[in-house]
């Protein structure tokens, strides 16, 4: 057996299947998307049952539309007869995934489902079963074959049912007008979360690890502040606080070889065009600037120009933006 090739033709049949469900795909969806908008906009949830292959299948569904700002949680259909059916509210949307749609468990669980007042939307291989007769809204899950040899294990079925969940999923994101900034509310920890909530402001340096002296002060002022504040520049500011200009370690060097260096003003040497970042730009924007000016530090001011901290490049690493 050419192992490879073998693989490349389980890839194919799976293909196949999914081409077909997708062609025969109709008002049917259309009308599980409006179920499922109804309820959403009035504050209920999705649940979602299966059993078998189709338990794994229907948890990652109820996680990818939970994620996504359907909220949906995975009932266990052989649980859900002892006690855990109480998850289940009036109004709630019940998606039940079956390929047969003939099991004992549905079988016994369907008919308390319909005692309360929910929809029951199926993934199925056909509307002439169990579930599909007991269904508001069927859709079809019509495969030829399963990728299995014999034509048994849940393989192109199982792959079909959960790319029609990631099909109701991914509609209702743009049905309910989901943006990206709702997505990353719900992903705070990770890297779509910290691209698009993490601001300016919640790297920047301030108070004493801000270098800050007068214009009138000198050289060697300039150079204790950077000291103490651990600081690869300065920044020099008026009496009110806004800026003026900076001085960086890089200043210091390209100035060396200037007389009485130590004891000059700060504002004849210092660069009077410095980079200024507002506090509410994102952080994510801080790398470019960066690569862009070769700079190491960023002055961050407010819209009238008043001091509110600086940005070390060195810092990014930890906020994980690099």
């Amino acid at each position: 057996m050419n192992y490879t090739e073998r693989a490349r033709e389980v890839l194919a049949i799976e293909i196949e299947g999914l081409q077909k469900v997708s062609g025969r795909l109709g008002d049917e969806f259309s009308r599980a998307i409006e179920c499922l908008l109804t309820a959403l906009s009035r504050g209920k949830k999705i649940v979602v049952t299966g059993i078998g292959k189709n338990l794994p299948v229907g948890q990652k569904i109820a996680a990818t539309l939970t994620s996504t700002g359907s909220p949906a949680v995975f009932l266990h259909a052989g649980d859900a007869l002892h006690g855990e059916l109480g998850i289940l509210s009036d109004g709630d949307i019940v998606l039940a995934l079956s390929f047969s749609g003939e099991s004992d468990e549905l079988r016994g669980l369907i008919p308390a489902i319909k005692r309360k007042d929910v929809t029951l939307i199926s993934l199925t291989c056909s509307t002439d079963n169990f579930l599909a007769r007991c269904s508001d809204v069927v859709i079809p899950i019509a495969i030829d074959r399963e990728a299995c040899p014999f034509n048994m294990a849940p393989t192109t079925s199982t792959t079909a049912t959960l790319a029609v969940g990631d099909a109701l999923a991914m509609v209702l994101i743009e049905a309910r007008g989901f943006k990206k900034e709702d997505y990353a509310k719900l992903h705070p920890g990770g890297a779509i979360g910290r691209t698009l909530l993490l601001k300016v402001a919640d790297i920047m340096r301030t108070g004493d690890r801000v270098a800050t002296v007068s214009p009138g002060q000198t050289v060697s002022d300039a150079v204790l502040a950077m000291t103490e504040a651990r600081a690869g520049s300065v920044v020099i500011t008026d009496d009110e606080h806004r800026v003026l200009g900076i001085f960086t370690d890089g200043d210091l060097r390209r100035h060396l070889s200037q007389p009485d260096l130590p004891n000059q003003r700060i504002d004849t040497v210092m660069s009077t065009r410095p980079i200024v970042l507002s506090p509410d730009q994102l952080a994510v924007e801080v790398l470019a600037v960066f690569q862009k000016h070769n700079v190491d530090d960023l002055i961050v001011a407010d819209s009238e120009r008043r001091l509110a901290g600086m940005i070390d490049i060195q810092d990014l690493p930890k906020f994980k933006i690099l």
